[in-house]
């Protein structure tokens, strides 16, 4: 299903998930003015079509000692789609890579990356990131404080 066919059921549904995905179906019948059983359906088609990933924990990073968050900008010395998929597939293999974008700027990708500090982050820059294939270039921005992170 495409999504200007969602109606505002289903997108209220959408939202309501995105805010707490432990919502029972019940809860979730009230928040948005139908039934559970209705619901429920409702929920499996989005599931199904993919409008639904997934569901998943919030985790507090700081607490598990990965509060230190820096922003990769890569250039690549190679962007033909061979070259753009081997990135692509290398990059999956870096757990410290939370996020990985292709971006349409002077530099091919911008990558958020998660780490205990600043040593930690040094280590994954030179021994990962930089050994990814293609790099040609990479420039680090430092993030000082987490203003909203949804």
């Amino acid at each position: 299903m495409p999504a200007d066919q969602l109606d505002r059921i289903d997108r209220n549904i959408l939202a309501e998930l995105a805010r707490d995905g432990r919502l029972s179906a019940s809860e979730l019948a009230a928040r948005v003015g139908l039934s559970k059983t209705p619901v429920q359906a409702r929920v499996r088609r989005l599931e199904k079509d993919g409008f639904i990933r997934g569901y998943s924990a919030v985790i507090d990073r700081e607490r598990m000692g990965e509060g230190h968050v820096a922003f990769v900008q890569v250039k690549l010395s190679d962007t033909r789609s061979p070259a753009l998929a081997e990135f692509n597939r290398a990059v999956q293999g870096v757990p410290e890579i939370e996020q990985c974008h292709m971006i349409a700027a002077s530099f091919d990708y911008l990558l958020k990356v998660r780490t205990k500090d600043i040593a930690a982050y040094r280590r994954v820059l030179g021994e990962r990131i930089s050994a990814l294939p293609h790099v040609a270039q990479t420039s680090t921005f430092v993030a000082m404080e987490t203003v909203k992170d949804r």
